[in-house]
């Protein structure tokens, strides 16, 4: 008896040190990872707290307690502001231990956020921001950019409607980082496509009278407004120029950032016919159903957007990362997340090149007609799949520093 006794503590304490050392790679035995966005201004439906629930699904979709991992999931809000993130990020690091941070709309923003992880040896899980620089010239070891960027978006959208005869082209842009981004990478891509760019105003972010900017577009006879800014900016350019019959007049508006929040914003009998890109959509298949059927039941009802989707993933597989590498180190972390294929229900399988971009496909979407709709959130018509090599911007072309 007390041979077998001795046997069982010895095993106990065995496993015990196994047990310690593993978790002696994770900083505090904790991996934090803080959302941080918009929960109340103009991006709130976009990202806001349905982000949080999205990255509270991937810690127990990756099943973190059974594997004894201890995962914690902390908020906050930006409210836009570069020096309101940079704070929130420095003392999340500094006094509460965040190891990553996630989501982050608002370009200017994530390039403060994409430097602070950088110089603090963290991970940037970006979803909500758009600006192409965070895979150019502002590219990280410690950032990896989930879900979408202008590039992309001025590719899918830009293109395919100035090869369908929207060849003339006017810019509605919001006078910030993401907007700039948005209004250079596709003006690009309308001039790559033979269109031209007949002139462009720059609106304050965020904005609430868009009427002397949409006065100015109607009169340039462009066959294209384009819309290169987001959320309820997007929503009120959308419905004052309902209000001016831009689009009765024969103008076309192209919304080159849009999400399905939008969408339900306006209703359908005003955004029907609105063609935009978007890399997720709740309804494509049997997981994204299931995953989406999940997830607004947890967010009021609200079906989740790309940039929700893009949370659950990225933290999904930053986690897994961290179980492969045994250790949460920013840079070990991310060479991981880099190394493995990524395999998740809503985005397929996919990878991440070494500018930290996320490769995934792309969908080109019109927006039904109210009659074509049959229920809540059955909005969009796929008219086009960009493939994943090609809904990107080329890695060679970004000038990101980690290519070599």
């Amino acid at each position: 008896m007390m041979k077998t006794t001795t046997k069982l503590l010895a095993t106990a304490a065995a496993a015990m040190l196994t047990a310690g050392a593993a978790q002696a790679q994770i900083s505090d035995g904790v991996i934090k990872i803080g959302v941080l966005n918009d929960m109340s201004g103009l991006y709130a439906d976009i990202a806001g707290p349905g982000s949080v629930t999205a990255a509270r699904m991937a810690v127990e979709d990756f099943g973190a307690a059974a594997k004894g991992m201890k995962v914690e999931i902390v908020g906050a809000d930006h409210q836009n502001k570069p020096d309101v993130g940079s704070t929130v990020a420095r003392t999340w690091i500094d006094v509460d231990k965040v190891d990553a941070i996630a989501d982050v709309p608002t370009s200017s923003v994530a390039l403060a956020i994409n430097q602070i992880v950088r110089d603090k040896n963290k991970v940037f899980l970006n979803s909500g921001a758009a600006t192409s620089d965070l895979t150019g010239k502002a590219c990280s070891p410690n950032t990896v950019h989930w879900t979408y960027d202008t590039w992309m978006l001025a590719n899918g959208t830009g293109s395919a409607i100035a090869k369908t005869g929207g060849d003339s082209w006017f810019f509605l842009t919001a006078d910030y980082a993401f907007g700039h981004a948005l209004e250079r990478d596709t003006e690009a891509a309308v001039l790559k496509a033979g269109g031209k760019v007949l002139g462009k105003v720059r609106h304050p972010f965020p904005g609430q009278d868009f009427s002397s900017f949409l006065l100015q577009a109607q009169a340039s006879k462009a066959k294209v407004i384009a819309l290169a800014n987001a959320g309820g900016d997007t929503i009120n350019s959308i419905k004052q120029a309902a209000e001016f019959g831009i689009t009765r007049g024969g103008q076309n508006l192209a919304g080159m950032l849009m999400f399905i929040a939008d969408v339900h914003s306006l209703g359908l009998n005003t955004a029907q016919g609105l063609i935009f890109t978007e890399t997720f959509y709740w309804d494509l298949n049997d997981q994204t159903r299931a995953w989406s059927k999940k997830f607004a039941e947890r967010n009021g009802g609200k079906y989740p957007t790309m940039v929700q989707a893009g949370v659950y993933a990225s933290v999904l597989h930053y986690l897994k990362a961290v179980e492969a590498a045994k250790t949460d180190d920013g840079l070990k972390v991310v060479e991981q997340m880099k190394k493995m294929p990524t395999d998740d229900p809503l985005f397929g399988k996919g990878t991440i090149r070494q500018d930290g971009r996320k490769i995934h496909p792309a969908y080109l979407v019109e927006v039904k007609k109210p009659s074509e709709s049959k229920g809540p959130y059955d909005y969009y018509k796929i008219r086009a799949t960009i493939p994943a090599d090609q809904a990107f911007r080329p890695l060679n072309q970004g000038e990101c520093p980690l290519v070599k």
